[in-house]
C-alpha cells in the first residue's frame, strides 16, 4: 500500500540575505517546520533535520530540483488508541535554497535515531571568488 503525503501550501520567499538558515519555504498553519542544520564538509554540503517518530520508509520523501531541497514527512496518529499528548502529528515539510555550486545529481539520505541527513556533492569548478569580466568595446 502506498501512502500519500499531503501536499503544503508553500510561499517563495528568500532567507539567504544574512541568515545562516537559508529556508525558502513559510509551510502554512496545518504544515509544521522541520528543525534544520546545515553546514560544509569538504566538497559536500550537509543538511541533517529532526524526524523522530517518522517511518522513513513510508511516510518520508526527499527531492531535489535546481536550487531547492524539498523535504515532506508524515507523522500518523493511532486514533485506536485513546490518550493525552502534547505530540505533534501530521504533515512536515522544508524547502531549503541550495548553495550556488550544488549538484543536485550527487544526492544521498539517509535516515538514523530519528535524524535525516542529506549530502549534496558540490560542482567541482564553483568559485565562490569574485572573477573579472572583461568587457569587449565595440
Amino acid at each position: 500500500m502506498t501512502s500519500v503525503i499531503p501536499e503544503a501550501p508553500v510561499v517563495t520567499t528568500s532567507d539567504w540575505a544574512g541568515s545562516p538558515i537559508s529556508t525558502i519555504h513559510h509551510p502554512g498553519p496545518d504544515v509544521i517546520t522541520l528543525p534544520l542544520e546545515q553546514y560544509p564538509d569538504g566538497r559536500q554540503y550537509v543538511f541533517r533535520m529532526e524526524v523522530p517518530g517518522i517511518d522513513p520508509a513510508r511516510d518520508l520523501t526527499v527531492s531535489v530540483q535546481t536550487g531547492i531541497l524539498s523535504v515532506r514527512a508524515l507523522r500518523r496518529d493511532e486514533p485506536e488508541v485513546k490518550h493525552d499528548s502534547e505530540f505533534r502529528y501530521g504533515t512536515y515539510a522544508r524547502h531549503v535554497a541550495l548553495p550556488l555550486g550544488a549538484n543536485v545529481r550527487d544526492v544521498s539520505a539517509s535516515c538514523r535515531n530519528g535524524i535525516l541527513t542529506i549530502r549534496i556533492g558540490m560542482e567541482p569548478e564553483h568559485d565562490p571568488a569574485p572573477r573579472a569580466v572583461p568587457v569587449e568595446v565595440l
